[in-house]
């Protein structure tokens, strides 16, 4: 990666980021993707009592169906009980394979076990906190959403992405593509929509030219 690349890109990753601060929920859910720190961060909350269930939401996506052998969901629990979340307080969402079938299934799940949940803490990468902010205000809307992540660096992410066998350009083209889904699934009705400031649309136009398309919708 170019220094410029890592420029344009840490400032997708500053705006994707909304850095909202934890605070106690009736819900903790761990987004399932690509990034195994999810679940660990996931521990590390609900260790500090910020709620007393977790649900692992996931099947196997466009990033992770040719990674994982099992799902999302599944894959975070083993990860987040070795980080010491008690196996008890897990419920498992493992059929979803988008963003609104994390919403739709994960609500499903707790309607039917009666767990309230007003107040959500919701967990994923730290580029993935503004689209789940948007999209969780059409599909959840009568809950009230809290996003964090785990505290990583852009490096520090797509060495733990390279670990499970990601690649650097498949990061930078996953971040390339959730910022072009910020707009798009707004005006599609998925999210509600977003300012986009001119310097990030600037960084996007320049990562594109670079060639960070893998993962864009296309027509």
């Amino acid at each position: 990666m170019t220094d410029a690349v890592l420029r344009d890109a840490q400032v997708l990753w500053d705006y994707m980021r909304l850095d909202m601060t934890p605070e106690p929920a009736d819900v903790l859910v761990g987004f399932g993707c690509y990034d195994e720190t999810i679940p660990v961060r996931v521990a590390e909350l609900y260790a500090q009592g910020l709620a007393p269930v977790v649900v692992f939401t996931g099947g196997l996506g466009r990033n992770t169906s040719g990674l994982f052998q099992v799902s999302e969901a599944e894959r975070f629990a083993a990860i987040a009980i070795k980080a010491g979340l008690p196996a008890r307080a897990i419920l498992l969402e493992t059929r979803s394979a988008n963003s609104a079938e994390n919403f739709l299934f994960t609500k499903a799940l707790l309607e039917a076990r009666h767990i309230p949940a007003r107040k959500i803490l919701a967990v994923h990468k730290p580029y993935m906190e503004r689209r789940v902010y948007a999209a969780a205000a059409v599909y959840w809307p009568e809950a009230a959403f809290i996003l964090t992540s785990p505290r990583v660096t852009i490096a520090e992410h797509i060495r733990a992405a390279e670990a499970v066998g990601m690649t650097e350009q498949g990061v930078l083209d996953t971040l390339v593509g959730d910022v072009q889904r910020m707009e798009l699934y707004a005006q599609k009705g998925y999210q509600i929509p977003q300012p986009i400031p001119e310097p990030v649309r600037a960084a996007y136009a320049r990562l594109i030219a670079a060639g960070c398309t893998g993962q864009l919708v296309k027509g």
